[in-house]
């Protein structure tokens, strides 16, 4: 693994950093109320715009033809500028992996682009009342419709992120009631807009309402829509869900980024300490100290796994059962940095952004709000310590 890159990747990192640099917009409300997911989206068709939106992407379809490299960079340079997440991560970073490996040549022309340019703007349809990170116990239906050509889906998704505000979602519906838990389920890909549908939005603890549960009351889905085989689906979810929990959604720039605004963080509330403020007394705490450097090391740990599992990728080597065991790395990372920055901040950081006294807008107990739900979606963390024992460890089932 060569951890130097070249003069051309330093060249794309310069003209990203340039352009990111003139063009993220701060202070957007969140992507999760409907006022902010609106701006962020307008955000996220700027990029489309200077083709900045999918730079790893065939230009065929809204892409720079940019190498898995060259997407690191971008990440990190994206991070690193402040750049709000993005909205269409689900279906960007999700689902997009999955048509390009399972989908249709139709599917790709009809699909990917919209997504690149943020028209099409998706939502994962995995849990279920009775089926949360039990992905093989979901209920929901499809009914084959031979006349129409199609098929007929009824049940209930919920805990979908954003889906109050999307147009699409994809998910797992079960095909073949008889068959194996694993087996008998396809992947269809649904317009949240047909007849039969109902979105209903869910309010989260931190006053967001992008969840939403999603009922279907025989919705009609025409075969073009069914990615992969008829009763297929688990091996097309699974691809997506290392996705999720690997590489592809957690690039290991937006890590970095907040490794580094913690140390500045801590390197603020130090001068304040040595000014003699009470309020940034914890600041002085030799153990928060270890603590804010040892979530640096953490972050920068993370980057370089990561390029070692890109390594691997690019030379035909899968993530396969490894996305689960950087599943529990980010998730917990992500949980620690922000107790620390919580630590650092004592009883201050309970201001949030209502609050002209807020430290850096009261992003930090946002931050540690989400960060919570880490270790819960993409499949808990107890689920994923299963998956590496039995697959990456080799251990026995109990």
């Amino acid at each position: 693994m060569d951890l130097n890159f070249t003069d051309a990747e330093e060249a794309f990192r310069a003209e990203a950093r340039a352009w990111l640099e003139a063009n993220v917009p701060h202070g957007l409300p969140s992507g999760d109320t409907r006022e902010g997911f609106d701006l962020h989206v307008e955000w996220e068709k700027k990029l489309f715009d200077a083709r900045w939106s999918v730079v790893s992407w065939p230009e065929e379809y809204g892409g720079r033809g940019a190498t898995l490299w060259e997407w690191l960079i971008f990440e990190e340079e994206y991070y690193r500028a402040g750049a709000p997440q993005r909205v269409t991560q689900n279906g960007i970073f999700l689902l997009a992996p999955t048509i390009f490996e399972f989908g249709t040549d139709a599917q790709k022309s009809r699909f990917l682009p919209a997504m690149a340019a943020a028209d099409d703007l998706w939502c994962q349809g995995w849990s279920e009342p009775d089926a949360g990170s039990d992905l093989a116990g979901i209920k929901s239906r499809a009914v084959r419709d031979d006349a129409a050509g199609g098929w007929r889906i009824s049940g209930q998704k919920t805990w979908t992120t954003r889906g109050a505000f999307c147009n699409w979602l994809f998910g797992l519906f079960r095909t073949d009631p008889e068959a194996e838990r694993h087996k008998g389920m396809t992947y269809l890909m649904v317009p949240l807009d047909a007849d039969g549908v109902t979105v209903r939005g869910v309010g989260r603890l931190d006053g967001d309402e992008g969840f939403a549960e999603v009922f279907f009351d025989d919705v009609f889905v025409a075969d073009d829509l069914v990615l992969g085989e008829v009763d297929q689906g688990w091996g097309v979810a699974m691809a997506t869900t290392s996705s999720e929990r690997g590489l592809t959604l957690r690039s290991p720039g937006r890590f970095c980024a907040a490794a580094d605004r913690l140390v500045d963080l801590w390197k603020r509330r130090s001068a304040l300490a040595a000014s003699g403020d009470p309020a940034a007394v914890a600041a002085g705490d030799p153990a928060l100290r270890e603590d804010v450097a040892q979530s640096w090391i953490d972050a920068e740990a993370y980057r370089l796994a990561t390029l070692a599992d890109v390594t691997g990728i690019v030379e035909g080597r899968p993530q396969g059962a490894r996305s689960s065991l950087t599943k529990i790395f980010w998730s917990e990372l992500d949980v620690r940095l922000h107790e620390t920055a919580l630590a650092l901040l004592g009883p201050s950081a309970e201001l949030v952004d209502d609050s002209p006294s807020a430290v850096d807008g009261g992003a930090w107990m946002k931050g540690y709000q989400f960060s919570l739900s880490g270790p819960i979606y993409a499949g808990t963390n107890e689920i994923q310590r299963n998956v590496v024992a039995e697959r990456v460890l080799g251990l026995p089932r109990k």
